[in-house]
C-alpha cells in the first residue's frame, strides 16, 4: 500500500527529490516559507485574516471537509450553496480528482463528486431539507460597478528572513503599478533584497537598520505607509526574536497614535504563547508561523486531499479569502440572516463562510470578531465597521 507523507520543506528544490523518491506514495509537502510568506502578503492587506485561517486548521473549530452527497447530483453549486443549515460549501470534488473551489453557480454536480464543506465534523454535513431557504431578498444590495483601479501602495517591510523575498514577489501580485517597497534590515540583507528582481508593479529601496532603534523608525516617515509588516528574525533564538518583534511593535503603536491616517501593522510571531502578551500593541493582525504550519501539517495527515485546497487558497491565483465590507451585500442595522449573506455572495460569483465584528476585532476571548460557519438562520446586525468572509477571485 502507498504511505501516506507529510512533510514540511524549507527549500523548494528538495521537493523534486522527494518527489521521485516518493513517486508511489500519496505526497504532502508544505513549502514552508512560501506559505507564511503567501500568508503575510494576504494578511498585510486584509486585519482578521491570518484568524480565518487558524480557524479553518485548528481542529478545535469548523474545518474543511469532503462529503458524499448523492442527492446534489444534477443540481447547480449555487443551488448547492443554501442546502445546509449548518455548514458552507465552498467547492466541489469531481470523481475524477479534480477541486473546484467557489466554481461558477451554476456548476453541475455529477454522480460520484463530492462536496467541499466547512463544518463542525464530517457527520455534522447534513442538508437542511429545506426547499426555500429563508433569503431576504429585500435586503441585499445589488453589486456596485467596478471604480477604475486602485492607486499606488506603500509597504514598509521591518527585518528579513527567508520568506521575505517571497512576500515581496506575493505583494506584486496585489499592489497597483507604480507601487513601492521599503526594506529595512540589518546590512548583510541588502544583496538578498535587491536581488528580488521581475517585480511588475513595485521598486524596491533598501535601508540598513536596526528595526528597534525608535531613531531610525521616527527617520522613516511611517505615517505616509499604507503597510507595515514586521518579520521575525529567525537566526535568534525563538524568545529573543519574538522579544525584539514586541519591541518594534510597541514603537510602531506609538508612531500610530500620534497620527490620524493608521497604517496597517501585520507582524510574525515564533511563539503562539507571544501573540496574546503581542496583543497589547493593537497590532491589526499577527503570523504565527510555526503554528500554522503545523496545523496544516495535521490537517494534511488527516486528509490528504486538502493539499489542492491549500494550494488554491494560498496562491495569488484562482479563488481566495476576502474580508469585505458587510455593506456591499446587505443592508445595514437591520436583522439579517446568513442565507442572505450566502444569496448576496453568491450573486457577486463569491462564496461567503462567515463575518466579521469590527466591534470585536481586537478582543481575543471573541476569536478577534471572526465568526466562520454560522447557522444560516440566525440574525446578526451589521454595522460600517463588519466585514463579510467570502471566497472570490479579487
Amino acid at each position: 500500500e502507498p504511505y501516506h507523507i507529510v512533510t514540511q520543506l524549507s527549500n523548494e528544490h528538495t521537493l523534486d527529490i522527494l518527489r521521485m523518491i516518493g513517486k508511489q506514495d500519496h505526497l504532502n509537502a508544505i513549502l514552508t516559507p512560501v506559505v507564511i510568506a503567501r500568508v503575510t502578503a494576504q494578511t498585510s492587506r486584509q486585519s482578521g485574516l491570518s484568524v480565518v485561517y487558524t480557524e479553518l486548521l485548528d481542529f478545535g473549530g469548523d474545518e474543511i471537509y469532503f462529503h458524499q452527497e448523492p442527492a446534489l447530483s444534477g443540481k447547480t453549486f449555487g443551488d448547492a450553496l443554501l442546502s445546509y443549515e449548518d455548514s458552507c460549501v465552498i467547492g466541489l470534488q469531481r470523481a475524477s480528482g479534480e477541486t473546484l473551489l467557489n466554481p461558477p453557480a451554476e456548476t453541475r454536480f455529477a454522480p460520484g463528486d463530492r462536496v467541499i464543506a466547512i463544518s463542525a465534523d464530517d457527520d455534522t454535513i447534513r442538508l437542511s431539507g429545506l426547499n426555500n431557504p429563508p433569503v431576504q431578498l429585500h435586503f441585499i444590495r445589488s453589486a456596485a460597478k467596478r471604480t477604475a483601479g486602485l492607486p499606488p501602495e506603500k509597504t514598509l517591510l521591518l527585518g528579513w528572513n527567508e520568506s521575505a523575498p517571497v512576500i515581496i514577489h506575493e505583494l506584486d501580485h496585489y499592489v497597483a503599478y507604480g507601487s513601492t517597497v521599503t526594506v529595512v534590515a540589518g546590512p548583510e540583507f541588502e544583496p538578498k533584497a535587491q536581488a528580488c528582481c521581475q517585480l511588475k508593479n513595485q521598486t524596491i529601496t533598501f535601508r540598513a537598520g536596526d528595526t528597534t532603534d525608535r531613531v531610525l523608525l521616527d527617520s522613516l516617515t511611517i505615517t505616509e505607509y499604507d503597510h507595515v509588516i514586521a518579520l521575525a528574525d529567525t537566526g535568534l533564538d525563538i524568545q529573543t526574536a519574538d522579544s525584539r518583534t514586541l519591541i518594534t511593535l510597541l514603537h510602531l503603536r506609538n508612531i500610530a497614535g500620534m497620527d490620524e491616517t493608521p497604517f496597517s501593522i501585520v507582524s510574525e510571531m515564533l511563539d503562539l504563547r507571544n501573540r496574546e502578551l503581542a496583543t497589547v500593541t493593537n497590532v491589526d493582525d499577527f503570523i504565527v508561523s510555526d503554528h500554522l504550519i503545523s496545523l496544516m501539517t495535521a490537517q494534511l495527515s488527516e486528509n490528504t486531499a486538502l493539499q489542492a485546497v491549500f494550494d488554491d487558497l494560498f496562491d495569488a491565483e484562482g479563488s481566495e479569502i476576502y474580508l469585505k465590507p458587510a455593506s456591499d451585500y446587505v443592508e445595514l442595522s437591520q436583522s439579517v440572516n446568513f442565507y442572505t449573506v450566502v444569496e448576496a455572495a453568491r450573486r457577486r460569483h463569491e462564496t461567503a463562510i462567515g463575518y466579521r465584528l469590527g466591534a470585536q476585532a481586537r478582543n481575543p476571548s471573541a476569536r478577534f470578531g471572526i465568526y466562520i460557519n454560522p447557522k444560516k438562520s440566525l440574525e446578526v446586525h451589521f454595522s460600517e465597521m463588519d466585514k463579510v468572509i467570502v471566497l472570490a477571485e479579487e
